[in-house]
């Protein structure tokens, strides 16, 4: 099984491991009385249907993730249960039966962690971050343990870039960073910018405990953003092709640099629904999600990677300008390689549920999808191309 510091979904839950699983479910379900069996059987086809997986892949799942990833998963099924409106006591015996089938794992010397509960106001909390209105578009809706994938693509690319903007941004006093995600990148605009009040608009709140000069708020880009005209010295946006239908990135792009003051900047990052020089394994991935992408509205012809500089010029903005980069993935790229697998194994388990959930692939087929990606990504000499554009708004 996993160690410590991996995350839910990093790992592959193969035969090898599923067939593990099954063994501590049939050490943990043995010889118990017929009301105890019956109520952990109750729990555990319920935690595998939250999972939309069968009980040893779910139980294989909850095992692989180390301490870390089994509290957020544990997290995100307790969440699961509270919008279900299920009654305390039953949240509770649930939750203890996991923690039950962990203990178990760890005497049969499978793990060497037991699995933490998250507290009521564990609970409470994390409802309270949700999306009161998230978009029906979004290909990965953005769940607790998303966070930290965010983050290491966020990484990934200032290291690339050597920087956090492209933007010749000169004392901003305003800033915005529309789809901000976890916040990592305004929290560092903070300290670049010093005197700067940097605003980040998302669907749900980010980390918590922000820097004294960032503001987060809650909207939706494609309700029209929520602030005044001429308002922004520097606007920022990134990898929302995931998220925005690409029918509406012109009205996007032109509320951007609606926002953002005159002599003003807007930056522009995107990446296409493509990699260079992909395995078959990452191939058939890319491939097997394209079809739900259409079905969102999004962007699978990388109609809008191709074309960030130019709507940014159709928006009326001057002095417009475009880079391109290639993030190495794998060994072969160093430190940025081995961050993008990272991010991409996470994205590409995220993939995998939507798939299952829309009935395309099964929960082993999913992870099999996976593995084959995984050892492209590995093993061979892959890369993803990102374009950054940026335009400036003509002084008054």
């Amino acid at each position: 099984m996993a160690g410590d510091g991996e995350r839910a979904g990093d790992g592959d839950v193969g035969a090898g491991l599923v067939a593990q699983a099954g063994e501590v479910l049939g050490h943990f379900l043995t010889e118990r009385k017929d009301r105890t069996l019956q109520a952990y059987t109750i729990d555990l086809d319920d935690f595998a249907a939250f999972l939309d997986a069968s009980r040893d892949v779910a139980a294989a799942r909850l095992l692989a993730g180390g301490p870390n990833a089994g509290w957020h998963l544990a997290l995100d099924y307790a969440i699961d249960l509270r919008r279900r409106a299920r009654a305390p006591a039953t949240i509770d015996r649930r939750l203890n039966t996991l923690r039950a089938l962990v203990r178990e794992a760890n005497e049969l010397g499978v793990v060497e962690w037991q699995l933490q509960l998250p507290t009521e106001p564990d609970i409470s909390a994390a409802l309270e971050k949700l999306p009161a209105n998230d978009s029906r578009h979004y290909l990965l809706p953005r769940h607790l343990g998303e966070i930290d994938r965010l983050d290491i693509q966020h990484y990934a690319l200032r290291e690339t870039l050597r920087a956090n903007h492209l933007a010749p941004v000169a004392e901003p006093a305003r800033v915005l960073d529309v789809g901000c995600g976890t916040g990592q990148w305004g929290f560092e605009m903070c300290e670049e910018f010093v005197p700067a009040l940097v605003v980040g608009l998302d669907l749900m709140a980010g980390k918590p405990d922000p820097p004294p000069r960032y503001r987060y708020v809650r909207g939706n880009v494609l309700q029209g953003l929520p602030f005044a005209t001429d308002g922004f010295d520097f606007v920022h946006q990134r990898f929302l092709t995931v998220g925005l239908p690409v029918a509406s990135w012109p009205a996007a792009v032109r509320d951007l640099a609606r926002v953002t003051r005159p002599g003003g900047w807007v930056e522009l990052v995107e990446g296409p629904w493509a990699a260079e020089r992909p395995g078959p394994g990452a191939e058939r991935l890319i491939d097997m999600a394209r079809p739900l992408l259409a079905s969102l509205g999004l962007d699978t012809l990388d109609v809008v990677y191709r074309s960030i500089d130019a709507q940014l010029r159709e928006a009326g903005l001057v002095n417009v300008a475009r880079h391109e980069v290639s993030l190495p993935i794998g060994r072969w790229g160093g430190d940025v390689g081995s961050l993008m697998v990272t991010n991409l194994r996470a994205a590409a388990t995220r993939v995998g549920e939507v798939l299952q959930a829309h009935g395309t692939l099964s929960a082993e087929g999913a992870w099999e999808l996976v593995q084959g990606a995984q050892e492209d990504w590995e093993n061979g000499r892959m890369a993803y191309p990102v374009a950054i554009a940026y335009g400036q708004k003509p002084p008054a």
